[in-house]
């Protein structure tokens, strides 16, 4: 049976200097990041985004100083990062826009990618055929970095859930509408789309978390932790064990343990950097649950609400150059 390792870092905010020094402390306590990245490898920073909110107002996205903390620390040991990620509700590049990421990144000289021009994969253990962004498949190595968040579906998702993300656009809303009636089936998807795309390491942003309707209406909730390691399914049960959750609650850690994906027995995971707190946070606010299958009257209005959102952001590009073109 597996074993793992998983370094859990308390943080109580994003303040620059204490971040990066958690952040750095965490990878550390793994290895260095040399252990997971090589010099001038090509490496996809995978967050959390789904819709373009500020994170002065909602969790429901990762923390941008997180992500350029992780992209300090690639570039500082020779790697070429780039931010990518192919949102629900949006485009990638609105959802940077709204956390304030763009000319940071670009300072840093750190790309933002669409996960784009899907390809065909089938998936472990006998999995579908799924089409993945060869963006994503072209990457050297990923780092996955998903937010900490109740989820009115799956109840929370800390770790695996993030690499679906891969799945470009509208597709993912075809895959609820074609699997969402067997939830087992749904996550074994997740877990093979994870499996396939082999993120080298992950690091849960469980600063501020989302508790409640989330993925993206709940509302914030301070936890003030990092929880990282190389095995996906050993981050979920220790995030579990920050909320006082029964793993078993959560249906993608079922399933992980139904087809002996990851480190399912907590007795076997090692915890570096801090201890789990002796009272974990009991009253985190879990969701009223809803079906996993998308509608086709939903998938519609999602498809048309993306077209929307999409236009309108090539219309605020546009008048920008215009701008630009009449400084000039």
């Amino acid at each position: 049976m597996a074993s793992a390792k998983v370094a859990l870092i308390h943080c109580p905010d994003y303040e620059p200097d204490r971040l990066a020094q958690a952040i750095r402390r965490q990878v550390d306590l793994l290895g260095g990041i040399e252990a997971f990245v090589k010099r001038g490898d090509s490496v996809l920073i995978k967050p959390n985004f789904i819709t373009p909110k500020s994170h002065h107002r909602s969790a429901a996205q990762t923390h941008p100083a997180v992500i350029l903390e992780v992209a300090r620390l690639l570039k500082d040991c020779g790697a070429k990062p780039f931010v990518a990620d192919s949102p629900a509700w949006a485009d990638t590049l609105a959802c940077a826009r709204a956390l304030e990421l763009v000319e940071p990144l670009e300072k840093l000289g750190v790309p933002i990618r669409q996960l784009d021009d899907p390809k065909k994969r089938r998936l472990p253990r006998g999995g579908p055929r799924v089409g993945l962004s060869s963006v994503a498949l072209d990457a050297d190595a990923i780092v996955n970095l998903p937010k900490f968040k109740a989820h009115q579906q799956l109840t929370a998702t800390f770790a695996v859930k993030n690499m679906f993300g891969c799945v470009s656009g509208k597709h993912k809303a075809l895959w609820h509408f074609r699997k969402g009636d067997d939830p087992t089936a749904f996550c074994k998807m997740l877990i093979g789309i994870y499996e396939h795309l082999a993120p080298v390491l992950t690091i849960i942003d469980g600063i501020v978390a989302m508790e409640g309707q989330g993925p993206i209406n709940g509302p914030s909730r301070r936890l003030g932790w990092l929880i990282a390691g190389a095995d996906p399914i050993a981050c979920e049960l220790v995030c579990c064990g920050l909320i006082d959750q029964s793993p078993d609650k959560l249906p993608i850690v079922r399933t992980a343990r139904e087809i002996g994906f990851g480190c399912v027995d907590r007795d076997r995971i090692e915890i570096v950097g801090d201890a789990l707190p002796a009272e974990p946070c009991r009253d985190f606010l879990m969701p009223e649950l809803s079906p996993i299958k998308f509608s086709f009257t939903h998938i519609c209005r999602s498809c048309v609400k993306q077209v929307m959102l999409l236009a309108r952001g090539l219309g605020k590009q546009k008048n920008r150059g215009s701008e630009q073109m009449a400084q000039g």
